[in-house]
């Protein structure tokens, strides 16, 4: 099977900030399989680290307000492509995230208070036919 995954979840340094969301399941469960590892924040130009940054009425936007959606939907849009050219038959993706986020993302209240809804990439993904998978329903 041909798998997209969020770059953080194998261990790659590119969390807002400077971290990784290395997942021990998501990697066993990766085993056998052709992997594309993929960072939309850092493919659409953003440093790291960098500001958190929340969907704010639709648009994605540090605490100080200044949007960096551009930046999120350019790199959505090229990690989508990526995604497209392996032909990738599914997505596991980091939960929560304004990018990656697949039944939750944080409110945009920068309180950690979460809604329901997709990030920026985990939406195209899904508009373009591959299947979404959280990676916290990896058992």
């Amino acid at each position: 099977m041909k798998i997209v995954v969020s770059a953080c979840l194998l261990g790659k340094n590119c969390k807002y900030n400077g971290k990784n969301n290395y997942n021990k399941k998501v990697a066993a469960f990766l085993e056998g399989h052709e992997v594309t590892a993929v960072c939309p924040e850092v493919l659409g130009g953003l440093s790291v680290p960098r500001k958190p940054a929340e969907i704010v009425n639709g648009a994605v936007m540090t605490e100080e307000r200044i949007s960096v959606d551009r930046e999120f939907r350019q790199g959505a849009a090229i990690a989508l492509k990526q995604a497209m050219d392996s032909r990738a038959d599914m997505a596991i993706l980091q939960s929560r995230s304004p990018s990656c986020g697949v039944h939750q993302v944080y409110d945009g209240s920068f309180s950690g208070k979460l809604a329901d809804g997709q990030g920026i990439f985990a939406q195209m993904l899904q508009n373009a036919g591959i299947k979404v998978v959280d990676a916290e329903d990896i058992v």
